[in-house]
């Protein structure tokens, strides 16, 4: 499992220094560390978090918005819109809820469809595991400078350390 402080650090490393999003218990870890670095700005719904990332960018942030998977279907038409329109890029740490099956049944659908609903939207994407991390946080920092439009980092319960064990 990776610590939600060595997550949060990658990040950072990468360059990341805006950090928005809307809470998610499979996130919860990540940003309480968020807030416990003072790098958080909460927001109450993920299309707005994807407009405060973008304005973050034009004044010259690197921003990193999370939520979870059905966050995106929230955020569509910013997404869309603006982001991939107007080359607004971020990073998006998307938990991935209804994996397999198995969550609450308002995260099963999406849950299913979400790599498919990443390709459509053609937001390139990675799941993040522990055995590949290094890898992936590499791929993103790379896809993301040179596309210049959101990338998705997807992340799976027990993957990053949460507020409960």
């Amino acid at each position: 499992m990776i610590e939600s402080d060595a997550f949060v650090q990658a990040l950072q490393d990468m360059g990341v220094d805006f950090f928005t999003g809307v809470p998610d218990s499979i996130l919860g870890g990540i940003i309480a560390e968020l807030m416990v670095r003072r790098l958080y700005t909460p927001a109450v719904r993920e299309d707005e978090a994807v407009g405060m990332a973008a304005g973050a960018y034009m004044a010259g942030k690197v921003p990193a918005v999370l939520m979870q998977n059905s966050g995106l279907g929230t955020s569509l038409n910013t997404l869309i819109s603006l982001n991939m329109i107007y080359r607004q890029p971020c990073i998006l740490i998307v938990s991935w809820r209804g994996q397999g099956g198995k969550d609450a049944p308002e995260h099963l659908v999406m849950g299913e469809v979400m790599p498919q609903f990443l390709d459509i939207m053609k937001i390139p994407h990675r799941t993040l595991t522990e055995k590949t991390a290094v890898e992936d946080f590499k791929w993103v920092a790379e896809t993301f400078m040179k596309q210049r439009i959101p990338v998705a980092l997807v992340i799976t319960k027990g993957v990053v350390k949460g507020l409960h064990p």
